[in-house]
């Protein structure tokens, strides 16, 4: 069925590889070997600019403010998302990069424009047919998926759900393997649950949000430290230091987890038998992620030594600041602990916006801690800062 022409007003590796590692049993002692490396985008089709990092970029923003009151945080947001849509209207991808900048541009709230941003990606739907990524059991190519779920609530037509569907039910009737998890990276947590929640909603078939619970646990089970309440990014790096000794955990890979949280717990029902669990797993995780802010609001690439890392990374700072938000909102955190935690990040984030609206200080893509310039600016970190602007605002005061 044709689209109508409507208008509504990281495993990600090292940037060009994925490591293909077979787990020995599923245990948390588990040995690895590395295997041969393929091709993150397995078309040899070339994406749009994923994000850049000049060595200068104009002066940083002074027209921007702390306060929390609708109107700044909504000038916040515009910047941003205007300055972001200028650099990639019409060069759409299904690629997980995009995806979770669309995911930020779905969240932006009517009143700040969002229609205008939603607008943009219908036409990204249009474009990319309502396709996911060609990988059948990759999370990183189910991610878009969640935009189109978004759309398709909101306009019906059977072509934006039709695509996803089909591949959610293929995945669903996937034996596990016992030497490889499918979600074998934390990142994947927020690629593929979120569809699988919105999939469920939408169909009102509880075998999505089953075979998600199912998947979740495994990948929690061997990547989850029950003890400090962070993942490992995957599992080679279970016994990974940093330099001061302390276990290495990647900023925005914990990032990833807690906005999947988020999405999840925002469309499981209340009275679906495990939820209480996701919501212990979420409050464990905030709490933690909440002790481990730095001076400026915001969270190193590495979480536990911070001193070795000397610019905060905002990706993984933003989807902190969107779910730790988020459950201020929804009545799940305390707000009077946590909504110190949520204006001091808020603050943080500002400091890296740009004259122009760029939004720097994002790591490249990679798999762990890594340095970067204060200009480094990538559509997901972009994303990250609209989801957590987008419940700001829900937070603020007229």
């Amino acid at each position: 069925m044709a689209v109508p022409n409507l208008k509504l007003r990281d495993f990600v590796p090292p940037q060009g590889s994925i490591l293909l590692i077979p787990f020995v049993g599923i245990a948390m002692c588990l040995n690895f070997a590395a295997m041969p490396v393929l091709a993150q985008n397995p078309s040899g089709e070339s994406l749009p600019v994923v994000g850049d990092s000049p060595d200068t970029d104009g002066p940083l923003a002074t027209d921007l403010s702390p306060d929390f009151k609708k109107q700044e945080v909504a000038k916040a947001l515009r910047k941003v998302a205007n300055w972001q849509l200028s650099r990639d209207q019409d060069k759409y991808s299904p690629d997980w990069t995009f995806a979770a900048l669309y995911a930020g541009f779905m969240a932006v709230p009517p009143a700040v424009s969002g229609s205008k941003y939603q607008d943009a990606m219908l036409d990204m739907g249009r474009q990319l047919n309502w396709q996911l990524g060609t990988r059948p059991d990759h999370a990183d190519d189910h991610a878009v998926g969640q935009t189109y779920l978004e759309l398709y609530e909101k306009v019906h037509d059977p072509a934006m759900l039709v695509p996803t569907q089909h591949r959610m039910d293929s995945l669903t009737g996937r034996v596990d393997d016992p030497k490889k998890p499918l979600w074998w990276w934390c990142d994947a947590l927020f690629m593929a649950p979120p569809v699988l929640a919105d999939l469920a909603k939408i169909s009102g078939d509880r075998k999505y949000l089953d075979y998600l619970n199912h998947e979740w646990w495994i990948t929690s089970d061997l990547l989850y430290d029950p003890q400090i309440h962070l993942f490992s990014r995957d599992a080679t790096y279970l016994e990974k230091h940093e330099a001061n000794g302390r276990k290495l955990f990647w900023s925005r890979g914990n990032g990833w987890v807690m906005a999947a949280l988020v999405r999840v717990l925002e469309v499981m029902p209340a009275d679906y038998p495990n939820r209480e669990r996701y919501i212990k797993q979420y409050r464990e995780m905030a709490k933690a992620i909440a002790h481990l802010q730095g001076a400026d609001g915001l969270w190193r690439p590495g979480l536990l030594d911070p001193g070795t890392y000397p610019l905060p990374e905002v990706s993984g700072s933003a989807f902190d600041t969107y779910a730790l938000a988020w459950g201020i909102h929804a009545g799940i955190l305390d707000r009077k602990e946590y909504l110190p935690v949520v204006k001091k990040a808020w603050a943080g984030l500002l400091m890296h916006v740009y004259q122009d609206g760029r939004l720097g200080c994002i790591q490249p893509i990679g798999a762990a801690p890594g340095q970067f310039k204060p200009t480094s600016s990538y559509v997901y970190g972009v994303g990250a800062f609209l989801l957590a602007g987008s419940e700001i605002y829900n937070l603020a005061k007229n």
